[in-house]
């Protein structure tokens, strides 16, 4: 089974701030506003790192899940680990693993040539679990929650060049990496006392909880070529600095200028 991380979402209270912020300090572009995104009461920004995403939402009205979500946070974070799947075959079995989790549906589309269906974040505990499929099923190509194609006008890779991890803190991080490996059909593996789910292109990770915020998508790793400089950006912003990382819309971006490994 194919499973590529093709996409992270956070959420903020407010969207511009946070967008700004990642788009000056990682040095990528936006290439994508959804105007779809409003029937969840939300607005949005995407941006383009390589050939994946990271996506920024806020809510526009009250009593969103998003909103909701940012009360149970104490403020901005991770939101959705989004990934692409190779065929329906894997894309059906992953559902059907999730429904003898007991984890349930958030939300589900079909029109045929592309599916998504999210499961929900209480059941996943630290953030939603999104899977895709299309009809294209280019892992570095079409990606309709971009808008399809279009955004490989807007890649710029002078400083960041990849996402290669995401960082998923719990009280019981064993437990729900357990979850998260059966419900991707994935076993996780044991690094350096963590759990890790090793996906085609990056890490799950799943840690200890660590800031008092509950259980949460709380670190993105990317794949840089000038920590230093970034880490510079960083400090001139406000953002708060630790080691190699830093600090923006309530998740901890961790610079790396290799991969952890050789991916699938």
């Amino acid at each position: 089974m194919g499973i590529q991380l093709r996409q992270v979402c956070l959420v903020a209270e407010r969207l511009d701030p946070v967008v700004q912020e990642l788009t000056q300090i990682l040095g990528v572009n936006s290439c994508f506003i959804d105007p779809g995104v409003a029937q969840f009461g939300l607005e949005n920004n995407l941006m383009v790192v390589g050939k994946n995403f990271l996506e920024v939402v806020a809510p526009i009205k009250k009593e969103t899940a998003a909103g909701r979500f940012l009360e149970k946070r104490k403020g901005d974070g991770g939101y959705m680990v989004i990934v692409q799947i190779d065929s329906e075959d894997a894309f059906n079995q992953i559902k059907q693993n999730a429904r003898e989790e007991g984890v349930r549906v958030a939300w589900e589309i079909d029109i045929g040539r592309w599916k998504n269906c999210q499961f929900h974040p209480k059941d996943m505990e630290a953030a939603f679990l999104e899977i895709e499929i299309d009809e294209f099923n280019d892992f570095e190509g079409y990606w309709h929650p971009a808008g399809g194609s279009g955004w490989e006008g807007s890649v710029k890779q002078d400083s960041t060049l990849d996402i290669i991890g995401v960082e998923l803190q719990s009280e019981f991080p064993s437990k729900m990496a357990t979850r998260w490996g059966r419900i991707l059909g994935e076993s996780p593996h044991s690094v350096k006392g963590d759990k890790e789910i090793h996906l085609n292109n990056s890490v799950l990770r799943f840690v200890q909880l660590s800031d008092g915020r509950g259980a949460g998508l709380s670190a993105v790793d990317l794949l840089v070529f000038e920590p230093g400089e970034m880490l510079k950006k960083a400090l001139e912003k406000g953002c708060y600095v630790e080691g190699n990382a830093f600090s923006i819309g309530g998740v901890l971006w961790k610079l790396h200028t290799e991969r952890f490994f050789d991916f699938k």
